[in-house]
């Protein structure tokens, strides 16, 4: 990185905290593996949840009572009853990861907060779902403020549209600049943090965007957490 050291970094969640590819492999075993009155149920489940997924995906863009339409239009599309596919949610992405998550914990985070604070720079999150029980699962509960979601009434928006990023902002009082973003996707994460004026580092990834303007000198790319702190201490310098 270069330029000023950032006084706050804010965090996404799935995939960047933890290494989520694992996840969703043990996921989809336990899913097909479990007693749903038998395999024709389970994989009832299992469609289920990856139409919710995907119609999150397409819903980035669209902003308003997003907290119920993610449910009845991927109801729809699944066939399913929207109570269902709540319940389906609620347990196979909300709740059954959350044992996992402490193992699958990205390297060096505990020790990146550690440095963030010793230096007095906040953390905080923003992530596309609920983050307060996964943040307890990994063993960081209360290590983050504030705690962010798209489908919270004030932000109501999924990433990479930037109001959660700039609602962020407003709670520390600082101006985006001030505030890097810790994520591991180019097309959300650095194009989110790009409209809201805020740098964005990658972790694991690449700077790569898509074609929204011609400025990607604010993202940047390293390879764990633990580079992060040793990249602000540099800018410190």
């Amino acid at each position: 990185m270069s330029g000023r050291a950032p006084r706050a970094l804010l965090f996404d969640l799935d995939g960047t905290l933890y290494r989520q590819p694992p996840l969703r492999l043990r996921m989809a075993v336990e899913l097909l593996a479990s007693p749903l009155r038998g395999p024709r149920a389970a994989l009832r489940a299992a469609r289920g949840v990856s139409v919710f997924r995907r119609t999150r995906e397409e819903l980035r863009g669209e902003t308003g009572g997003l907290e119920r339409l993610q449910y009845a239009r991927a109801a729809e599309r699944a066939g399913v009853d929207a109570a269902q596919l709540e319940e389906w949610v609620r347990e196979w992405i909300h709740e059954r990861p959350l044992r996992h998550l402490r193992r699958l914990r990205a390297a060096g985070l505990v020790e990146l907060l550690d440095a963030l604070a010793a230096r007095g720079v906040r953390a905080g999150i923003f992530s596309d779902y609920p983050a307060h029980a996964k943040l307890d699962a990994l063993g960081v509960g209360g290590r983050f403020d504030p705690v962010l979601c798209a489908t919270d009434r004030e932000i109501d928006a999924f990433k990479p549209d930037p109001r959660g990023f700039l609602r962020a902002c407003d709670l520390w009082g600082l101006a985006p600049a001030e505030v890097l973003y810790v994520g591991d996707r180019a097309d959300v994460d650095a194009a989110g943090a790009r409209r809201a004026g805020m740098p964005c580092v990658l972790v694991g990834g690449s700077p790569t965007l898509p074609a929204v303007g011609d400025d990607s000198t604010h993202v940047f790319a390293v390879r764990s957490l633990a580079e992060i702190v040793d990249a602000i201490d540099r800018d410190r310098e």
